[in-house]
């Protein structure tokens, strides 16, 4: 009974500030809600379409005319202006106008006809990786085919017969089978997979304030009086009682500590206990709201797909769990270092650039020791390992439980953890007040 009184105080305790303060409650409430749908309408165009590249024609003949003709047929890209020279093509890229110059040189034709070497010149802004390897895979297909005509109609020209001369061209050919993603879907590649990141990030920012904030205000204590006792008498100071008990600090001069006196006061007898659930129950609403949020995320990814509902809950279970993890993480870092803002510079060390350890975006074998090291030390590089195994491929739920039961057992580690230092924390009220 203790407890759940201890859990059911905090719980009103932290409704009655989020009521208070509109800035906290917008990030458990405002703030996810609108980076998931923000996140999901920027990918709303699921594929890649119309890449902007130039053309710079120095052939001017048929088969030049005809090669342009194939690159604006191309549904990835899209010939947007022809110049004349390199430098308004070179002006042009650096203005972001176009991302792909390609080069039709004067002897184009003239090589074509003499059975000579006809080489093309693509010249691409590489700083933009996936711009780059989507231009050039099309105008190598662009090319490709333009070649293969050329060849082909060679051939028959000497006599050959229209089949035999496709085989005689390429005796060989690759058959391309996508197993996963057929349609390079980015919105389900790259969308689903970014929300649970930047909803991580937020989840370890509201882990850090929501215990750091009691540490800076020098309401520990307080709050842990309040949850183990209930007495009102216990909870925060209004603005008049602070400002009445600071003026008569200041006006006694035997009174050498400008803070209240019950403010600073180390509690006796702190249970393990009651502040476990003491801090389940003050994080009981962002818990809640991320949990809504999670559900959310996982909905717009699957909700085009036929999903089964094993792989969707075991998905939905791993995300929530991390989202607890994230918030306990958040606390340690504040408790750990007595400092709100250390706190949050550790969370935003650690979170802001996990995604790009996480083998999604960067392939996780071609990163080094070093890096990998850190990689699994990450709990979204093993969330987003379940995330795209059961909505991405769809495997079976029994490869992702090692997973689910990892997150599930860190989140207890970490929460006991935060119940030990927010222990010593209220040992040394010397130290609370740090920014």
């Amino acid at each position: 009974m203790r407890l759940i009184k201890a859990f059911s105080r905090s719980a009103a305790y932290e409704r009655r500030f989020l009521a208070k303060n509109q800035w906290d409650l917008a990030m458990v409430v405002w703030i996810p809600l609108a980076t998931v749908l923000l996140i999901w309408w920027i990918f709303s165009q699921t594929q890649i379409t119309d890449l902007p590249v130039g053309v710079i024609d120095q052939d001017h003949s048929p088969v030049a005319n005809t090669l342009v003709r194939y690159l604006e047929a191309s549904p990835d890209i899209t010939v947007a202006n022809l110049y004349h020279s390199s430098a308004d093509a070179e002006a042009a890229i650096l203005q972001r106008d176009i991302y792909a110059v390609v080069i039709i040189p004067e002897d184009f034709s003239r090589n074509i006809l003499s059975s000579k070497p006809a080489p093309i010149m693509l010249q691409v802004n590489a700083q933009y990786g996936t711009h780059s390897g989507i231009i050039q895979k099309s105008v190598q297909a662009v090319v490709g085919t333009l070649s293969a005509g050329v060849e082909i109609q060679r051939l028959v020209k000497q006599g050959m017969a229209p089949s035999q001369a496709a085989i005689a061209y390429s005796p060989i050919s690759i058959q391309r089978i996508s197993l996963f993603n057929a349609a390079t879907n980015y919105q389900q590649f790259l969308a689903s997979t970014v929300i649970p990141a930047l909803l991580h990030i937020l989840a370890m920012v509201i882990g850090a304030t929501t215990i750091g904030r009691e540490l800076r205000d020098k309401q520990l204590g307080r709050w842990y009086r309040f949850i183990d006792t209930g007495k009102p008498d216990l909870m925060l100071l209004n603005n008049k009682e602070w400002q009445h008990d600071k003026l008569e600090k200041n006006q006694n001069p035997l009174i050498k500590n400008n803070k209240p006196k019950n403010q600073l006061k180390a509690p006796q007898n702190v249970s393990i206990l009651v502040l476990l659930s003491g801090l389940a129950g003050k994080y009981f609403w962002p818990t809640l709201a991320y949990s809504l949020w999670s559900a959310l995320a996982l909905w717009l990814a699957t909700y085009q797909q036929d999903i089964a509902l094993a792989s969707w809950i075991a998905t939905y279970i791993g995300l929530v769990i991390l989202m607890k993890l994230s918030f306990w993480l958040g606390a340690i870092f504040t408790l750990g270092s007595f400092s709100l803002r250390s706190g949050l510079s550790a969370t935003g060390f650690i979170s802001a650039p996990s995604y790009a350890f996480a083998g999604v975006t960067f392939p996780y074998i071609a990163i080094s020791d070093s890096a990998k090291h850190w990689s699994n030390a990450l709990p979204l590089t093993h969330y987003l390992k379940l995330h795209i195994a059961q909505l991405q491929m769809q495997a079976p739920v029994a490869i992702s439980l090692p997973i689910v039961y990892g997150l599930a057992l860190a989140t207890v580690i970490t929460m006991s953890l935060t119940a030990l230092l927010t222990k010593r924390a209220l040992a040394h009220p010397e130290r609370w007040g740090a920014r």
